[in-house]
């Protein structure tokens, strides 16, 4: 339900210069203005399910992409129920969209990868939702080493030399001797994760699906005193999805999904740190940046 300053499910996610959104609940357009967040550079669009809560907003943002002129394609992933509606949507409003829609349904049963970059992974899994309902995890790609300034000046490498460096390989000489990669060379980064999991009960597989995500988001509609609640409606408390974090090996736990008959947000991350304490209660327009615990 719609409650004085908390907006409806959205979330832009930055990735090596790729913007991506993941679901896009009323008003979300309204927020990328708020916050600056350029929505003609959108590259895709990830729909966990089709409840309004996470979908109405989508058709005012299609719409304004097209009055502003886009002409790049647009990705959308979302569940196969989701077609009916863009078809719906394109048979009386699409007139005005110069730009290509390419929607993608989902219909894997455990997490399987639909999308690469040159940098990045995204997978999709099943979640526990009573309709159909996707979880999505972005993981960053193993980078190319990085060659020490030093060590190119005082072994004189080649280019073939250092190409073979960056693949994180030894460079064997003509004359025998060998040049270690562990020591010429280093890598610039270990590979981060960021899994977004809205809306959902917990399930057996969920914890071994995100194994070592560094970043978790985990709703938490209920506090624990309502985990019946939760139960009935397929959501998740505090406490479930502190410990689904606990047990997936988690870096850090954002929540949110809060329901609309609570008003203070730190209940529910006291609640969650009692179990896992690298827990945090979003808000509308924080930012987060995606990196390893006390990092």
């Amino acid at each position: 339900m719609p409650v004085r300053g908390r907006r409806q499910s959205a979330q832009a996610l930055q990735v090596h210069g790729r913007l991506f959104l993941i679901d896009c609940g009323e008003g979300t357009q309204y927020a990328m203005t708020e916050y600056r967040i350029p929505m003609m550079k959108l590259d895709s669009i990830f729909l966990s399910h089709i409840h309004g809560d996470h979908v109405f907003g989508l058709f005012g943002l299609l719409s304004t992409l097209g009055m502003k002129g886009r002409l790049t394609p647009l990705n959308i992933y979302a569940p196969v129920n989701f077609g009916p509606i863009l078809k719906f949507f394109l048979s009386y409003y699409g007139e005005g969209i110069a730009y290509e829609i390419r929607f993608t349904p989902l219909k894997m049963k455990e997490p399987e990868s639909f999308l690469e970059t040159k940098s990045v992974r995204v997978l999709a899994f099943p979640l526990d939702h009573g309709i159909e309902t996707f979880g999505f995890r972005f993981e960053e790609k193993e980078p190319p080493f990085n060659v020490h300034k030093d060590a190119i000046e005082r072994y004189a490498l080649t280019l073939t030399e250092i190409g073979t460096l960056k693949r994180g390989e030894d460079v064997l000489r003509a004359d025998g001797s060998i040049i270690p990669a562990t020591e010429a060379a280093y890598k610039p980064f270990e590979p981060r994760s960021y899994a977004y999991c809205s809306d959902t009960a917990p399930f057996p597989e969920e914890a071994k699906w995100l194994k070592g995500v560094t970043v978790l988001y985990h709703e938490t509609t209920y506090l624990e005193e309502l985990a019946d609640q939760g139960a009935q409606r397929h959501h998740s408390t505090t406490h479930q999805a502190a410990r689904l974090a606990l047990d997936a090996g988690a870096g850090k736990l954002l929540i949110g999904h809060y329901s609309s008959r609570s008003s203070d947000v730190n209940a529910y991350e006291r609640e969650c740190r009692s179990i896992f304490p690298e827990s945090y209660a979003t808000s509308d327009g924080e930012e987060y940046d995606i990196c390893r615990k006390n990092a």
